[in-house]
């Protein structure tokens, strides 16, 4: 793809690598990037990413921006709060649950049996108390190895921290950021309860800024909307019902808050990870041109549609 064409690609989806098609704009041209990113969490399409992979592309998306950003604009994350991956390096996570066992099998009682039975394994064991194998592990080493027995245990990182790090290599400084407060996925599962773990019920929505002027308009919300949200830190926003369309698809409504908030009538928005296309709906419907970009030819064919069922109703 030629530089002189990227204005083609304006009101489109393009399938591509985000760091190629980006390379291909010219400097300061977009008034917002807003964009939610792969998390690393091992959705379908990061099945072979490692962590360096991950981390690669989004600094590599993410210096491309201190480029095409106009002075004075933003760049937009959508992100969960924490990054969760293997890594052997640390140990287990060790517990005692000590209510709900559904085995009247204590760790006393397991190790007197060894004791006795200092040639009997974990099988050997099971069978003298009538449970699993998997219960005498966890009474001995105080892991929950259920589903995993011999995986690595799970590292836990902070992704603004990483985030920030990236963008200020780039010159780009984090200017605030939000709270989408969404519904808990784990509502209705029964494991929700087993461990001191918070449900999962917010994502951030972090804001950085491009050294320049930044041209701020009162008007881009009414008084009423300042009140409820433009000047809110937590966003109440129910998550999309279904994720037929895309597996990690977000609501209109982030979108539309982004985009009303972060970027003038007119103004050109981005969306290197547009997915199922959320972020070019919004923009279409709010008046603003748009550009959206994915490396999954199926996710773009379901973003054009959708861009075309909007024009055409």
């Amino acid at each position: 793809m030629n530089p002189e064409d990227w204005q083609s690609m304006l009101g489109g989806i393009v399938v591509g690598d985000a760091r190629e098609v980006l390379a291909v704009l010219p400097d300061s041209v977009a008034d917002l990037s807003f964009w939610s990113p792969p998390y690393h969490v091992g959705k379908s399409y990061e099945q072979h990413q490692t962590f360096e992979d991950w981390a690669g592309l989004l600094a590599a998306v993410i210096a491309e921006h201190a480029r095409i950003l106009k002075p004075g604009c933003f760049m937009v994350i959508n992100i969960g709060d924490i990054l969760s991956f293997p890594d052997e390096t640390i140990p287990r996570f060790q517990a005692e649950n000590r209510r709900g066992k559904r085995a009247d099998v204590t760790r006393e009682m397991v190790l007197a049996a060894q004791r006795e039975n200092p040639d009997a394994g974990r099988h050997q064991l099971a069978k003298m108390f009538g449970c699993s194998e998997q219960t005498i592990q966890r009474r001995l080493e105080h892991n929950n190895v259920r589903g995993g027995k011999s995986e690595p245990q799970t590292r836990i990182l902070l992704s603004g921290s990483l985030l920030a790090g990236m963008a200020e290599d780039a010159s780009l400084y984090l200017y605030d950021r939000r709270i989408w407060q969404k519904d808990p996925c784990w509502a209705n599962n029964q494991w929700h309860a087993a461990s001191y773990k918070a449900v999962d019920e917010f994502e951030h929505v972090y804001v950085f800024w491009k050294p320049g002027i930044t041209d701020y308009d009162r008007q881009r919300l009414s008084r009423a909307e300042w009140a409820a949200w433009g000047s809110r830190g937590i966003w109440n926003i129910r998550s999309v019902r279904t994720n037929a369309r895309h597996e990690a698809e977000f609501p209109e409504e982030l979108a539309e808050r982004v985009v009303r908030l972060f970027s003038p009538v007119g103004g050109l928005v981005l969306d290197p990870f547009v997915g199922s296309g959320t972020t070019c709906v919004a923009a279409r419907r709010l008046g603003r041109r748009w550009l959206g970009i994915d490396n999954d030819p199926a996710s773009v064919e379901v973003a054009r549609k959708r861009i075309s069922q909007q024009i055409l109703g």
